[in-house]
């Protein structure tokens, strides 16, 4: 029983003992207050050192939201007209991205490439944006032992760049998905796409986020409706020339038909060059009724796969800086 009422004492604390640890600490700071000044002063003198040397880094941020195409159905009932001509209506490029996929566009080796090989404007002079990001990241004095990149002209087709001009675009679009660029879905149950672009020159990180997004929804809108703006193309060049035949049945009638103004009834043989050139006008008149059926189907199957891609929130200067 005595063993038990002394463990059942409460751990307690007098003021007075509290106050005798504190005076304790504060004789052992007071003791060690050499280090600590010297510690503050360190530590005041690289916090400095970092602040001086290291730049701001600007983000530029564009949102935007997008609103799939429709697929190509509601057709079938067309089909037959467009097979007799040798055209498919069917969907266009519904299945290509579908999803998330437009984020790995941005990540992309060829939007990357087709953004920095942009020109733009800096201090109301024309420059490729991939000159500018040499330049001010000091690239040329950091490479100097690999490659003289003053040598390297960036203004040309890319099909002719050297084997070295492609080397520097691999490293920089490596360089740019790990450290520069950022883009992601603000939620996953919405279709709003964020794209961030994390940079020393401000000037460069909203141009860069600028064209970047207008070169991947081009790319994105032109690939969604490749497949129904060729058959468009096919039935209005199809359409075109069945009315040049056409138009040309007509003047054949027309002609035939001068040529013999009074013709005698007896003579039946003088009305077969007449009746050809009808029958001629019957037929191709047939198929380009149905041709333009086919075109105006086009035309709607176009409109409804072409996807809606609207900026919300552009990069405005100043931009955010940290």
């Amino acid at each position: 029983m005595s063993k038990e009422n002394i463990n059942s004492e409460p751990d307690e604390i007098s003021i007075r003992e509290v106050i005798t640890k504190l005076r304790s600490w504060y004789k052992y700071l007071l003791s060690k207050w050499l280090i600590i000044v010297l510690a503050g002063i360190i530590g005041g003198v690289l916090g400095l050192n970092y602040a001086y040397f290291k730049k701001l880094t600007y983000t530029a941020r564009c949102t935007f939201v997008l609103e799939e195409g429709e697929g190509g159905g509601g057709l079938g009932e067309y089909a037959g007209l467009a097979s007799m001509v040798g055209i498919d209506l069917g969907g266009g490029g519904g299945g290509i991205f579908k999803g998330d996929n437009i984020l790995q566009l941005y990540k992309s080796r060829r939007m990357i490439e087709q953004t920095l090989l942009t020109k733009d404007t800096f201090n109301n002079k024309s420059q490729l944006l991939i000159n500018r990001f040499i330049d001010f990241n000091e690239l040329q004095r950091k490479w100097e032992k690999k490659v003289d990149l003053s040598k390297l002209n960036f203004a040309i087709i890319p099909s002719n760049f050297t084997r070295t001009q492609d080397s520097v675009i691999n490293v920089l679009v490596e360089d740019i998905n790990k450290n520069y660029l950022q883009v992601a879905k603000i939620d996953k149950k919405l279709s709003i796409i964020k794209v961030e672009f994390l940079n020393k020159d401000e000037f460069f990180a909203k141009s860069f986020t600028n064209n970047i997004v207008k070169n991947v929804n081009q790319f994105y809108i032109e690939t969604k409706t490749k497949k129904s703006a060729e058959n468009l193309s096919i039935l209005q060049k199809q359409a075109d020339s069945v009315r040049s035949v056409l138009n040309s049945s007509l003047s054949g009638v027309a002609s035939a038909v001068d040529a013999n103004p009074n013709m005698n009834p007896a003579f039946q043989k003088l009305r077969v060059t007449s009746q050809r050139r009808q029958v001629d006008v019957q037929a191709s008149g047939a198929v380009y009724q149905e041709i333009v059926k086919n075109l105006e189907m086009a035309k709607i199957t176009f409109r409804k796969e072409k996807p809606l891609i609207q900026i919300i929130d552009e990069p405005v200067l100043p931009l955010e800086s940290d």
